[in-house]
């Protein structure tokens, strides 16, 4: 019998700003606040097309500190749609975010950090994105990860 790992099936955060957090994964990135098993600590599950893709934990009730990053996970991402939308989006709302073209131009990106400094990468088909203006594709990125 063979072995897999399979697919990611969600990311935990640990926060202090649960309410914060929920409003970007629900307003900046589309996600929904659903279901979530009756624990006994407070949190919040985060659903996209219908799977909780983030798990939020609050730890504002304890003495953990709030960590100011994603430690060694240097950052999490989701495939997507709508680039120009996210964008405009982003804009809107005031977020920082870095948009780039992945060498070969096939693939388009999107990084931005949510309310705790974990790095949220949002990753585009340029096929799928039609009438859109790709990134600029930057000389550093070139076999730089």
């Amino acid at each position: 019998m063979g072995v897999s790992v399979g697919v990611l099936d969600h990311f935990n955060i640990r926060t202090r700003k649960l309410d914060d957090t929920v409003r970007f994964y629900e307003d900046v990135l589309g996600l929904e606040k659903g279901a979530r098993p009756n624990f006994a600590f407070p949190g919040a599950w985060m659903y996209s097309e219908g799977k909780a893709v983030v798990h939020l934990v609050d730890i504002s009730r304890t003495d953990e500190p709030q960590k100011p990053d994603s430690g060694v996970v240097h950052h999490v991402a989701f495939v997507s749609q709508g680039f120009a939308g996210m964008k405009q989006r982003l804009e809107s709302k005031g977020f920082k975010y870095d948009a780039r073209q992945v060498p070969g131009g096939e693939l388009w990106q999107i990084f931005v950090d949510d309310p705790n400094g974990v790095m949220i990468e949002l990753n585009y088909e340029a096929a799928k994105e039609q009438g859109v203006a790709a990134p600029v594709e930057r000389r550093e990125d070139m076999g730089a990860r």
